[in-house]
């Protein structure tokens, strides 16, 4: 099934996933290195990746939902794709709610804040996988003519179809 949502022929939702995946799980690894370090730049690095991370995960949400609606109903893809997409709500809200409550002592985050960040990223590796079965298992955004020899998107009979 081929994406709704693209730029230049690529699915705008599969670019824009690395940002919140990489900031929030960095953030999860930064709250550690601060825990073993016991610097306090590392707890406020993660603050603002944490607040960034929310945020664009946010903007790939949008595509993202424009593409789980063309999924064609009573379908193994629809399912997991709902899945995927509550289950990045909660990962989203669990990090919002993180950030949050260390947003009056960035520095010092509390134990609260540390495990609602923790369990945003347990969840968050559920989730990819999840994305990543869609994408490559059952094809959710694949262009309809991928193959190994497949021209390049900016190909002039591919831009033709963007036209």
């Amino acid at each position: 099934m081929e994406s709704k949502a693209k730029v230049l022929g690529h699915p705008i939702h599969q670019m824009l996933i690395a940002f919140p995946l990489g900031l929030l799980a960095t953030a999860t690894i930064f709250d550690g290195v601060r825990k073993v370090t016991n610097n306090e730049d590392w707890a406020t690095a993660s603050h603002y990746m944490m607040g960034t991370g929310v945020v664009t995960g946010l903007a790939a949400a949008v595509p993202g939902l424009i593409d789980y609606l063309e999924i064609p109903q009573d379908t193994r893809a629809k399912r997991i794709g709902l899945v995927h997409g509550i289950g990045n709500v909660i990962v989203t809200g669990l990090f919002a709610a993180s950030w949050f409550a260390r947003r009056k002592d960035s520095k010092n985050p509390g134990r609260g804040a540390v495990a609602l960040s923790t369990a945003g990223t347990a969840l968050a590796c559920v989730t990819g996988w999840l994305g990543g079965e869609l994408v490559d298992r059952l094809s959710v955004g694949v262009d309809e003519g991928a193959n190994l020899n497949a021209p390049s998107s900016l190909s002039t009979r591919n831009l033709q179809k963007l036209a």
